[in-house]
Protein backbone atom coordinates (compact mmCIF):
# COMPACT_ATOMS: atom_id res chain seq x y z
CA UNK A 1 0.00 0.00 0.00
CA UNK A 2 0.86 3.46 -1.20
CA UNK A 3 2.22 5.30 3.05
CA UNK A 4 -0.26 7.91 2.95
CA UNK A 5 -3.20 5.86 1.30
CA UNK A 6 -6.80 6.53 2.75
CA UNK A 7 -9.89 4.86 2.61
CA UNK A 8 -13.45 5.70 0.79
CA UNK A 9 -11.55 5.67 -2.43
CA UNK A 10 -14.40 4.16 -4.65
CA UNK A 11 -12.85 5.71 -7.90
CA UNK A 12 -9.47 3.17 -8.17
CA UNK A 13 -11.31 0.23 -8.86
CA UNK A 14 -14.77 -1.02 -11.63
CA UNK A 15 -17.61 -1.02 -9.28
CA UNK A 16 -19.50 -3.59 -8.53
CA UNK A 17 -23.04 -4.60 -9.42
CA UNK A 18 -25.17 -3.00 -6.93
CA UNK A 19 -22.17 -0.27 -6.05
CA UNK A 20 -19.34 -0.55 -3.28
CA UNK A 21 -20.41 -1.13 0.39
CA UNK A 22 -18.51 1.66 1.61
CA UNK A 23 -16.93 0.57 5.55
CA UNK A 24 -13.60 2.69 4.45
CA UNK A 25 -15.06 6.05 4.95
CA UNK A 26 -15.38 6.35 8.76
CA UNK A 27 -18.81 9.08 7.62
CA UNK A 28 -22.28 9.70 9.54
CA UNK A 29 -24.16 6.56 8.69
CA UNK A 30 -27.24 8.99 8.70
CA UNK A 31 -26.06 10.76 5.44
CA UNK A 32 -26.98 14.13 3.88
CA UNK A 33 -29.13 15.94 6.27
CA UNK A 34 -32.22 17.14 4.51
CA UNK A 35 -31.86 20.72 5.61
CA UNK A 36 -28.33 20.86 4.08
CA UNK A 37 -29.56 19.09 0.87
CA UNK A 38 -32.36 21.73 0.64
CA UNK A 39 -29.62 24.78 1.65
CA UNK A 40 -27.06 23.26 -0.94
CA UNK A 41 -29.75 23.44 -3.79
CA UNK A 42 -30.81 26.74 -2.88
CA UNK A 43 -27.29 27.88 -3.10
CA UNK A 44 -26.64 26.15 -7.20
CA UNK A 45 -27.38 28.96 -8.78
CA UNK A 46 -25.07 31.37 -6.03
CA UNK A 47 -21.90 29.70 -7.19
CA UNK A 48 -21.68 32.79 -9.91
CA UNK A 49 -20.03 34.68 -6.86
CA UNK A 50 -17.28 34.33 -4.74
CA UNK A 51 -17.42 32.89 -1.29
CA UNK A 52 -17.31 35.38 1.63
CA UNK A 53 -13.76 35.49 2.10
CA UNK A 54 -14.82 36.23 6.17
CA UNK A 55 -17.21 33.60 5.93
CA UNK A 56 -19.31 35.65 8.79
CA UNK A 57 -22.44 33.69 8.55
CA UNK A 58 -20.49 29.96 8.75
CA UNK A 59 -18.18 31.82 11.58
CA UNK A 60 -21.04 32.60 13.34
CA UNK A 61 -23.04 29.64 13.71
CA UNK A 62 -19.88 28.08 14.64
CA UNK A 63 -19.43 30.15 17.70
CA UNK A 64 -22.75 30.03 19.08
CA UNK A 65 -22.45 25.83 18.43
CA UNK A 66 -19.55 25.42 20.09
CA UNK A 67 -19.56 28.40 22.57
CA UNK A 68 -15.96 29.96 21.20
CA UNK A 69 -15.48 33.43 19.97
CA UNK A 70 -15.43 34.11 16.52
CA UNK A 71 -12.13 35.23 16.68
CA UNK A 72 -10.88 32.28 17.64
CA UNK A 73 -11.70 30.39 14.57
CA UNK A 74 -9.69 28.89 11.52
CA UNK A 75 -12.13 27.85 8.69
CA UNK A 76 -10.42 25.28 6.47
CA UNK A 77 -10.87 23.41 3.56
CA UNK A 78 -11.53 19.93 5.49
CA UNK A 79 -9.80 19.05 8.57
CA UNK A 80 -6.43 18.06 6.99
CA UNK A 81 -5.91 21.47 5.34
CA UNK A 82 -5.49 22.85 8.79
CA UNK A 83 -2.19 20.46 9.99
CA UNK A 84 -0.66 21.55 6.93
CA UNK A 85 -1.91 25.08 7.71
CA UNK A 86 -0.61 25.20 11.22
CA UNK A 87 2.93 23.45 10.69
CA UNK A 88 3.62 25.44 7.94
CA UNK A 89 3.35 28.82 9.84
CA UNK A 90 4.66 27.45 13.27
CA UNK A 91 7.69 25.42 11.56
CA UNK A 92 8.46 23.26 14.50
CA UNK A 93 11.74 21.58 14.16
CA UNK A 94 10.55 18.31 16.10
CA UNK A 95 6.93 16.91 16.03
CA UNK A 96 6.04 13.87 17.87
CA UNK A 97 3.23 11.84 16.85
CA UNK A 98 1.79 9.25 19.01
CA UNK A 99 0.56 6.12 16.82
CA UNK A 100 -0.78 4.61 15.03
CA UNK A 101 -2.80 7.94 14.14
CA UNK A 102 -3.86 9.71 11.02
CA UNK A 103 -1.56 9.49 8.26
CA UNK A 104 -2.05 13.48 7.35
CA UNK A 105 -0.24 14.38 10.83
CA UNK A 106 2.33 12.80 9.50
CA UNK A 107 2.42 13.76 5.94
CA UNK A 108 2.08 17.83 6.81
CA UNK A 109 4.88 17.24 9.25
CA UNK A 110 7.32 15.85 6.43
CA UNK A 111 5.68 18.86 3.73
CA UNK A 112 6.86 21.67 6.87
CA UNK A 113 10.21 19.92 7.31
CA UNK A 114 9.60 18.84 10.43
CA UNK A 115 11.55 15.81 12.12
CA UNK A 116 9.28 13.13 12.45
CA UNK A 117 9.09 10.82 15.62
CA UNK A 118 6.81 8.33 16.65
CA UNK A 119 5.41 7.91 20.69
CA UNK A 120 4.31 4.15 20.05
CA UNK A 121 0.86 2.95 21.57
CA UNK A 122 0.42 -0.87 22.43
CA UNK A 123 -2.62 -3.15 21.61
CA UNK A 124 -1.72 -4.74 24.94
CA UNK A 125 -2.26 -1.52 26.55
CA UNK A 126 -5.21 -0.68 24.24
CA UNK A 127 -3.38 1.54 22.13
CA UNK A 128 -3.70 3.98 25.52
CA UNK A 129 -1.06 6.56 26.07
CA UNK A 130 1.44 6.57 28.66
CA UNK A 131 1.24 9.98 30.51
CA UNK A 132 4.44 9.25 32.71
CA UNK A 133 6.24 8.29 29.47
CA UNK A 134 4.80 10.81 27.45
CA UNK A 135 5.92 13.61 29.67
CA UNK A 136 9.15 12.31 29.68
CA UNK A 137 9.79 12.82 25.41
CA UNK A 138 8.86 16.58 25.56
CA UNK A 139 12.20 18.17 26.40
CA UNK A 140 13.29 16.54 22.65
CA UNK A 141 9.59 17.60 21.08
CA UNK A 142 8.39 21.39 19.87
CA UNK A 143 5.06 20.08 19.00
CA UNK A 144 3.15 16.73 20.13
CA UNK A 145 -0.03 16.09 16.89
CA UNK A 146 -2.28 13.41 18.91
CA UNK A 147 -6.51 12.81 17.58
CA UNK A 148 -9.42 12.57 20.56
CA UNK A 149 -10.72 10.41 19.88
CA UNK A 150 -7.93 8.60 17.86
CA UNK A 151 -8.23 7.55 14.18
CA UNK A 152 -8.00 4.36 13.84
CA UNK A 153 -7.84 3.07 17.39
CA UNK A 154 -11.10 4.88 18.47
CA UNK A 155 -8.90 5.86 22.02
CA UNK A 156 -10.37 8.71 23.75
CA UNK A 157 -8.21 11.47 25.61
CA UNK A 158 -9.76 12.90 28.78
CA UNK A 159 -9.67 16.54 29.63
CA UNK A 160 -7.95 16.16 33.06
CA UNK A 161 -4.94 14.47 30.54
CA UNK A 162 -4.95 16.83 28.33
CA UNK A 163 -4.63 19.71 30.78
CA UNK A 164 -1.93 17.39 32.39
CA UNK A 165 -0.21 17.76 29.84
CA UNK A 166 -1.09 21.48 28.83
CA UNK A 167 0.22 22.56 32.39
CA UNK A 168 3.61 20.61 31.47
CA UNK A 169 4.54 22.50 28.58
CA UNK A 170 2.78 25.93 29.72
CA UNK A 171 6.18 27.79 30.66
CA UNK A 172 7.75 26.33 28.10
CA UNK A 173 8.67 26.35 24.08
CA UNK A 174 5.78 23.35 22.80
CA UNK A 175 2.97 23.03 21.42
CA UNK A 176 0.00 20.63 21.48
CA UNK A 177 -2.14 20.25 18.43
CA UNK A 178 -5.34 17.91 19.21
CA UNK A 179 -7.54 17.27 16.37
CA UNK A 180 -11.43 16.70 18.10
CA UNK A 181 -13.25 15.59 14.38
CA UNK A 182 -14.81 12.96 15.78
CA UNK A 183 -15.94 14.31 19.01
CA UNK A 184 -19.07 15.39 17.57
CA UNK A 185 -20.22 12.22 17.92
CA UNK A 186 -20.71 11.57 21.75
CA UNK A 187 -23.55 12.44 23.23
CA UNK A 188 -21.68 14.53 25.71
CA UNK A 189 -18.25 15.57 24.75
CA UNK A 190 -17.40 18.25 27.94
CA UNK A 191 -15.16 15.71 29.39
CA UNK A 192 -12.88 15.00 26.86
CA UNK A 193 -13.13 18.36 24.61
CA UNK A 194 -10.49 21.21 25.37
CA UNK A 195 -11.41 23.36 22.46
CA UNK A 196 -12.39 25.91 25.09
CA UNK A 197 -8.97 26.50 26.56
CA UNK A 198 -7.25 28.40 23.79
CA UNK A 199 -7.13 31.31 25.27
CA UNK A 200 -5.72 30.17 28.99
CA UNK A 201 -3.14 27.67 26.96
CA UNK A 202 -1.68 29.62 24.14
CA UNK A 203 0.25 27.16 22.67
CA UNK A 204 -2.70 25.08 21.92
CA UNK A 205 -4.47 24.47 18.58
CA UNK A 206 -7.60 22.31 18.29
CA UNK A 207 -8.61 21.16 15.02
CA UNK A 208 -12.07 19.45 14.37
CA UNK A 209 -13.63 18.14 10.99
CA UNK A 210 -17.00 18.74 10.09
CA UNK A 211 -17.24 16.44 7.26
CA UNK A 212 -17.44 13.28 9.18
CA UNK A 213 -20.54 13.96 11.86
CA UNK A 214 -22.64 15.45 8.90
CA UNK A 215 -21.52 13.75 6.08
CA UNK A 216 -20.27 16.36 3.82
CA UNK A 217 -16.81 14.85 2.78
CA UNK A 218 -17.19 15.63 -0.75
CA UNK A 219 -17.25 19.35 0.22
CA UNK A 220 -14.53 19.80 2.47
CA UNK A 221 -14.94 21.33 5.65
CA UNK A 222 -13.32 22.15 9.24
CA UNK A 223 -12.48 24.50 11.32
CA UNK A 224 -9.62 24.99 13.63
CA UNK A 225 -9.59 27.27 17.60
CA UNK A 226 -6.33 28.94 18.10
CA UNK A 227 -5.48 32.08 20.64
CA UNK A 228 -6.62 35.09 19.12
CA UNK A 229 -3.30 36.09 17.93
CA UNK A 230 -2.33 32.61 16.46
CA UNK A 231 -5.94 32.26 14.62
CA UNK A 232 -4.56 35.84 12.66
CA UNK A 233 -1.63 34.49 11.91
CA UNK A 234 -3.57 31.41 10.38
CA UNK A 235 -6.05 33.21 8.72
CA UNK A 236 -3.66 35.94 7.07
CA UNK A 237 -1.40 32.37 5.73
CA UNK A 238 -4.26 30.64 4.07
CA UNK A 239 -6.13 31.05 0.86
CA UNK A 240 -8.38 33.87 1.05
CA UNK A 241 -11.13 31.86 -0.47
CA UNK A 242 -10.30 28.20 1.14
CA UNK A 243 -13.97 27.31 1.56
CA UNK A 244 -16.23 27.66 -0.76
CA UNK A 245 -19.96 29.14 -1.14
CA UNK A 246 -21.47 25.81 -1.30
CA UNK A 247 -19.56 24.59 1.98
CA UNK A 248 -20.30 27.50 3.95
CA UNK A 249 -23.90 27.16 3.42
CA UNK A 250 -23.87 23.49 4.19
CA UNK A 251 -22.12 24.10 7.42
CA UNK A 252 -24.87 26.80 8.54
CA UNK A 253 -27.48 24.37 7.61
CA UNK A 254 -25.89 21.37 9.31
CA UNK A 255 -25.20 23.01 12.54
CA UNK A 256 -28.95 24.59 13.19
CA UNK A 257 -30.34 21.38 12.17
CA UNK A 258 -30.24 19.91 16.08
CA UNK A 259 -32.85 16.96 15.42
CA UNK A 260 -30.46 15.69 13.03
CA UNK A 261 -27.39 15.79 15.36
CA UNK A 262 -29.71 14.37 18.20
CA UNK A 263 -31.03 11.18 16.38
CA UNK A 264 -27.39 11.14 14.60
CA UNK A 265 -25.78 10.59 18.07
CA UNK A 266 -28.51 8.01 19.74
CA UNK A 267 -28.96 5.95 16.73
CA UNK A 268 -25.05 5.42 16.20
CA UNK A 269 -25.03 4.86 19.98
CA UNK A 270 -27.17 1.65 19.87
CA UNK A 271 -25.78 0.58 16.48
CA UNK A 272 -22.15 0.70 17.74
CA UNK A 273 -22.70 -1.68 20.50
CA UNK A 274 -24.76 -4.11 18.88
CA UNK A 275 -21.90 -4.45 16.02
CA UNK A 276 -19.44 -4.48 18.11
CA UNK A 277 -21.04 -7.27 19.92
CA UNK A 278 -21.73 -9.42 16.92
CA UNK A 279 -18.18 -8.90 15.54
CA UNK A 280 -16.21 -9.67 18.63
CA UNK A 281 -17.68 -13.23 19.25
CA UNK A 282 -16.74 -14.01 15.57
CA UNK A 283 -13.89 -16.69 15.75
CA UNK A 284 -10.53 -15.40 14.82
CA UNK A 285 -11.39 -12.00 15.28
CA UNK A 286 -10.54 -9.37 17.72
CA UNK A 287 -12.52 -5.96 17.51
CA UNK A 288 -11.62 -2.77 20.19
CA UNK A 289 -14.07 -1.30 21.90
CA UNK A 290 -15.02 1.55 19.60
CA UNK A 291 -15.86 5.03 20.98
CA UNK A 292 -17.56 6.50 17.77
CA UNK A 293 -17.98 5.92 14.41
CA UNK A 294 -15.49 3.40 13.31
CA UNK A 295 -13.96 0.02 14.81
CA UNK A 296 -10.48 -0.97 14.73
CA UNK A 297 -10.23 -5.17 13.71
CA UNK A 298 -7.54 -7.56 14.70
CA UNK A 299 -7.98 -9.91 12.10
CA UNK A 300 -4.94 -12.36 12.85
CA UNK A 301 -7.17 -14.77 14.03
CA UNK A 302 -8.37 -15.63 10.62
CA UNK A 303 -5.44 -16.84 9.49
CA UNK A 304 -5.47 -14.08 6.80
CA UNK A 305 -3.56 -10.89 6.37
CA UNK A 306 -5.26 -7.56 6.29
CA UNK A 307 -4.59 -7.43 2.85
CA UNK A 308 -5.89 -11.26 2.09
CA UNK A 309 -8.91 -9.97 4.73
CA UNK A 310 -9.99 -7.12 2.51
CA UNK A 311 -9.53 -8.54 -0.31
CA UNK A 312 -11.85 -10.99 0.14
CA UNK A 313 -14.41 -8.45 1.41
CA UNK A 314 -13.39 -6.60 -1.61
CA UNK A 315 -14.79 -9.89 -3.44
CA UNK A 316 -18.14 -9.06 -2.05
CA UNK A 317 -18.28 -5.59 -2.96
CA UNK A 318 -17.50 -4.19 0.30
CA UNK A 319 -14.55 -2.04 1.40
CA UNK A 320 -12.91 -2.08 4.45
CA UNK A 321 -9.45 -0.21 5.53
CA UNK A 322 -6.40 -2.09 5.26
CA UNK A 323 -4.60 -0.49 7.96
CA UNK A 324 -1.34 -1.69 7.16
CA UNK A 325 0.07 1.48 6.13
CA UNK A 326 -0.41 2.91 9.39
CA UNK A 327 2.51 3.63 10.78
CA UNK A 328 3.15 2.20 14.17
CA UNK A 329 0.23 -0.97 13.52
CA UNK A 330 2.41 -2.39 10.26
CA UNK A 331 2.45 -5.89 10.97
CA UNK A 332 -0.43 -6.54 8.37
CA UNK A 333 -3.41 -8.07 10.54
CA UNK A 334 -5.53 -4.85 11.56
CA UNK A 335 -8.54 -3.21 9.64
CA UNK A 336 -10.86 -0.45 10.54
CA UNK A 337 -14.26 -0.29 9.63
CA UNK A 338 -17.35 2.19 9.66
CA UNK A 339 -20.34 1.90 11.64
CA UNK A 340 -23.25 1.96 9.39
CA UNK A 341 -27.12 1.64 8.82
CA UNK A 342 -28.59 -1.32 10.63
CA UNK A 343 -29.45 -3.08 7.56
CA UNK A 344 -25.88 -2.53 5.59
CA UNK A 345 -24.05 -3.60 8.76
CA UNK A 346 -26.07 -6.89 8.43
CA UNK A 347 -24.75 -6.91 5.01
CA UNK A 348 -21.43 -7.17 6.65
CA UNK A 349 -22.14 -9.43 9.22
CA UNK A 350 -23.64 -12.18 7.35
CA UNK A 351 -20.32 -12.31 5.12
CA UNK A 352 -17.94 -12.33 7.93
CA UNK A 353 -19.89 -14.71 9.57
CA UNK A 354 -19.89 -16.90 6.67
CA UNK A 355 -16.09 -16.58 6.03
Amino acid sequence: MEKFEHGGNIYREDVPAGDWLDFSANINPAGLAPSVRAALLAAVDDVINYPDPEARELKAALAERYNVPAEQLVLGNGAAELFYLFLQTVRPRRVLLPVPSFSEYERAALAARCKVSCFALSAENDFRIDWEEMLAALPVTDCIILGNPNNPTGTLVTRNELVRLLEAIKDGTQWLVVDESFLDFLLFDSRYTVRDLVAEYPRLFVVQSLTKFYALPGLRLGFGVAQEELAKRLNAGKDVWNVNLLAQKAGVAALADTEYQQQSRQQLIEEMQRLYKRIDGLRGIKAFQPSVNFMLLDVSGTGLSSSGFTARLRARGILVRDCANYTGIEDDCYVRIAIRRPEENDRLLAVLEEF
